[in-house]
């Protein structure tokens, strides 16, 4: 497996991606899928802010992918990142997620940041989100409790720190 910077042309794979965790899924808030020209936005947005989007590859194919962002947009919290993981459903389980956290824990170190946020959706559903961050050295600093409805219920978010 190859963990390298995503580029435009990765897009339609970020996507596809995506989608079913929007679609189907509770880990992601959002509720329509964006298409590969969002996808292509989202990502130009990131890397023109000169902050990390990573993608897994495995036998040519993007299997997974990662970013840091600034954790909320106001000068103060230039220094605090926060990570975007998913990995598609076939290639779960086999090490890509680890592998890409770790990586983006040293590119968002190259690009400023110190601290790292992880916002969990669906904190009660998502464990194996909430076991990749912890068992990379992140910590729950909060809960928040009912603050996301999706598909009929209502959903909690863990938030995670770590030092980077």
């Amino acid at each position: 497996m190859q963990i390298r910077a995503a580029c435009p042309d990765n897009a339609p794979a970020l996507a596809a991606i995506y989608a079913p965790e929007v679609l189907h899924g509770t880990a992601s808030f959002e509720t329509e899928a964006p298409d590969a020209t969002m996808m292509a936005a989202r990502l130009a947005a990131v890397q023109g802010r000169g902050w990390p989007w990573l993608v897994a590859v495995q036998g040519g194919e993007v299997i997974g992918y990662a970013y840091a962002s600034q954790f909320r947009d106001r000068p103060a919290y230039a220094g605090t990142c926060e990570n975007s993981i998913y990995v598609a459903a076939a290639a779960r389980g086999r090490g890509a997620g680890r592998a890409l956290l770790t990586a983006l824990f040293e590119a968002a170190r190259a690009a400023g940041f110190v601290q790292m946020v992880a916002v969990v959706g669906d904190a009660a559903g998502n464990q194996a989100s909430l076991a990749l961050h912890t068992g990379l050295g992140f910590g729950e600093v909060g809960r928040l409790t009912a603050v996301g409805r999706k598909f009929g219920r209502w959903l909690d978010v863990a938030y995670l720190q770590r030092a980077l």
